[in-house]
């Protein structure tokens, strides 16, 4: 008997996924492809406070619901320049220079406020968008404080 037919509906998503050289882990069986943002945040501000300059994170479908989410998250970030991802798989994330800017631009819990309020204002935004929205929140902090920043 093929050994795919043997197989779950997961398991055999997972080696179809890897006989094509793609990566198995952004298949997420069963999760809700809905964007956390305060996830993103934590996720964020947590990797900038490591002392481990590289995040490792490759869950496999057995891997509790909130590793699964976590590598989601990771995958988004990465995919809007935050974060960059290698390893022959993925899996290995480093922050980019544009990463740490977003992560002093909402690290202050008022400013992450009124970013999550503008966003929400107009029935949500991008992360692009959202990270704009951070820092002109910021830049208008500076220019308040009598920065010049042109």
């Amino acid at each position: 008997m093929d050994r795919v037919a043997v197989m779950g509906q997961a398991a055999q998503m997972e080696y179809l996924l890897m006989e094509m050289g793609a990566c198995p882990y952004v298949y997420l069986w069963g999760m809700p492809m809905r964007r956390d943002d305060d996830l993103i945040r934590r996720l964020m501000l947590d990797f900038e406070a490591s002392q481990e300059f590289l995040l490792v994170c490759t869950p496999h479908n057995q891997s509790p619901h909130e590793e699964r989410l976590k590598y989601y998250h990771l995958k988004l970030l990465a995919d809007a320049g935050l974060l960059e991802e290698s390893g022959s798989r993925g899996g290995i994330f480093r922050m980019t220079n544009a990463g740490h800017d977003f992560c002093a631009a909402i690290r202050d819990d008022a400013a992450w406020a009124r970013t999550k309020a503008a966003a929400a204002s107009v029935s949500g935004v991008g992360l692009s968008l959202l990270r704009d929205i951070s820092m002109a929140f910021l830049r208008k902090k500076l220019s308040d404080l009598g920065v010049p920043l042109d």
